[in-house]
């Protein structure tokens, strides 16, 4: 499997935000620089994840985005889920009707245990651990 553009820079939108969790609304146009993404591309990106609750807007000279949910709140699986939809690795291990071997087939089986332990980690990572990642790997890289 392979995340889709979408998938990754949405991770790392969200990422900026809960870097800057609690400091206010931040401007697309600012995550785009700190990120290296258009604010074009933002743009595509910041609806759904509006739409599924895990950002806020605010409007006006001050506004801006921000998280809608504390960093601890919100798992890599869920902004994953809103982005790329199925987190399966072939379309028969949420679908079996879409197959008229699924119910003999032993990848099946297969590819269903790898899609739930990698659902299990992207569960299990929220974006206060990715922020926390975050910070640890930049004190690493100003020692060296």
């Amino acid at each position: 499997m392979k995340l889709s553009t979408r998938g990754r820079y949405g991770v790392r939108l969200m990422i900026d935000l809960a870097l800057h969790y609690g400091n206010g609304p931040i401007y697309l146009k600012d995550i785009a620089g700190r990120q290296g993404i258009s604010e074009k591309y933002l743009w595509q990106l910041i609806n759904p994840l509006k739409a599924a609750g895990l950002v806020s807007s605010t409007r006006g000279a001050h506004g801006g985005y921000a998280l809608a949910k504390e960093p601890k709140g919100i798992s890599l699986k869920e902004i994953l889920h809103v982005l790329e939809g199925s987190l399966c690795l072939v379309d028969c291990v949420d679908n079996p009707a879409s197959c008229e071997r699924a119910a003999s087939c032993i990848s099946r089986d297969i590819w269903g245990e790898a899609s739930r332990g990698m659902q299990r980690t992207l569960a299990d990572t929220t974006l206060a651990a990715m922020v926390s990642r975050q910070k640890e790997k930049v004190k690493g890289e100003r020692k060296q």
